[in-house]
């Protein structure tokens, strides 16, 4: 079997020094060539630049796929300290790319894979489109027809991405570079730890097609959001084959009317965020690749590799914290803290300084007030979040998130992110209220969805007492 994707230690980490040198290089001799130059001799050179740092992105991260492409997809939706300001809206345009339009490997060594897992591919297919339709971090994804006639995405894994996923777990110092020449910011070897980890995860297809199957009956029926099921019958260990959603990307949802875009990113936080407070199951990868608008106007929702259940115990702590915070108490937000070993007692973190730290990290959902997030809201917040020692929260820094919150604090400030580059608009906090305090909803998708769930239990009582 072909092997197209570099996947040695030393391969793989050649690449991201080069890439990381390549990057600091470019910034200085940018500014050099400025130097003297009239402003609009100044904007070309800066769109110039910004264009060749995007490519080379796109370009070297895609290759290796991986956790290095993963954290291309990341940058995408943040508002980047690598490129000037006037020209950040074009870097994240390019590095989007590796959402949608990253670099693919063959289809040659794709059927490899398949045809190891399915055996000839004419007994499975009546039809298969050897053009990729998207290009994720681990495998491509492809448009077939199965021998029955239904439409399918196929998700086939990279041939050597194990083998790279392992080696980038083993070269954390490595992407601490690059992250930090495009985030200066950011928490380093931690922040790139959790996601090499969790790229393990992303490898069990198997694991996922149970939690896509899962999550597509929980939401079978649902008027606003579809989840296309898996076909378990053909899902192997590196083929994964779902239902087909015919629609558009998130790049097109960006263009859509303000109104539009408001429904949609209540949606959007409706799904990642308000299901981990009520089914206590949620998407640890709410990035825009994973979002599609259907042909009939639900809003899609695709890939289930980082699936995530939790204690409802840790959720209602998440909860008891937020609604501490929102309504002002800092001392039992305090007590709350020390009590779960997440700030040590003699750090000298003031209750003042939790409550505001959260209100900075997560006052969206707190602030009862329409709110227009924007991509720089939603980086700043992920930024306090990441490394509070480049704020005013210094005292924050011997923070100590538990394990067993920081997917979910993640899902959370990634789906800032993505409502971030939709500026989306709403009353977050009456959406948050559901959760926060179990009030009914106030919004028109609110209400259809609880009639929805209340008319699913109302199914689910009588085919049980059909049964019985």
């Amino acid at each position: 079997m072909d092997d197209p994707i570099p996947s040695g230690r030393l391969a793989r980490a050649g690449m991201l020094g080069r890439l990381t040198a390549g990057q600091t290089a470019r910034g200085v001799g940018t500014r050099l060539a400025m130097i003297g130059q009239p402003e609009q001799a100044r904007r070309v050179l800066a769109e110039r630049s910004t264009l060749q740092a995007a490519q080379q992105l796109v370009a070297v991260l895609g290759s290796m796929k991986g956790a290095a492409m993963k954290l291309g997809q990341m940058l995408s939706v943040l508002d980047t300290d690598l490129v000037p300001e006037s020209h950040r809206e074009l870097f994240r345009a390019k590095l989007a790319e590796l959402r949608d339009r990253a670099p693919v490997v063959p289809f040659a060594a794709m059927r490899a894979v398949l045809e190891h897992d399915l055996g000839p591919m004419a007994r499975v297919f009546n039809d298969f489109d050897e053009t990729p339709v998207a290009a994720a971090s681990i495998g491509q994804v492809y448009r077939a027809v199965l021998r029955d006639g239904r439409a399918v995405a196929v998700k086939v894994q990279y041939p050597g991405v194990a083998e790279a996923v392992d080696a980038d777990i083993r070269n954390l110092r490595f992407f601490s570079k690059l992250w930090k020449s495009a985030l200066p910011s950011a928490a380093d070897a931690a922040v790139l730890d959790e996601i090499s980890e969790n790229l393990t995860r992303e490898l069990d297809y198997l694991r996922e097609a149970r939690s896509q199957h899962s999550v597509a009956v929980r939401y079978r029926g649902h008027p606003l959001i579809t989840v296309p099921d898996a076909v378990a019958a053909h899902c192997t260990p590196h083929v994964l084959v779902t239902g087909y959603v015919e629609g558009h990307s998130f790049e097109h949802i960006r263009t859509l009317p303000q109104d539009e875009r408001d429904r949609v990113g209540e949606l959007i936080c409706r799904f990642y965020v308000n299901s981990l407070f009520t089914d206590y199951e949620f998407c640890g990868d709410p990035h825009p690749g994973n979002i599609l608008l259907a042909a009939d106007g639900r809003v899609g929702f695709v890939d289930f590799g980082l699936y995530h259940r939790m204690d409802p115990a840790d959720a209602d702590f998440e909860r008891r914290c937020l609604r501490a915070a929102g309504e002002h108490r800092a001392q039992d937000l305090h007590n709350n803290w020390t009590g779960r070993g997440i700030i040590d007692p003699g750090a000298g973190v003031s209750a003042q300084e939790c409550l505001e730290y959260v209100w900075a990290a997560a006052g969206w959902h707190l602030l009862d007030e329409n709110v227009t997030i924007t991509p720089e809201l939603a980086t700043g917040a992920l930024v306090l979040a990441a490394d509070p020692r480049a704020t005013r929260f210094r005292g924050m820094r011997r923070q100590l998130l538990p394990a067993e919150h920081v997917f979910s604090r993640r899902a959370d400030l990634f789906t800032f992110a993505a409502l971030g580059q939709l500026e989306a608009g709403n009353n977050w906090h009456r959406i948050a209220r559901e959760w926060l305090y179990d009030e009914p909803p106030t919004t028109d998708i609110g209400r259809a969805e609880a009639h929805w769930r209340a008319n699913s239990r109302d199914l689910g009582r009588a085919a049980g007492s059909g049964t019985g």
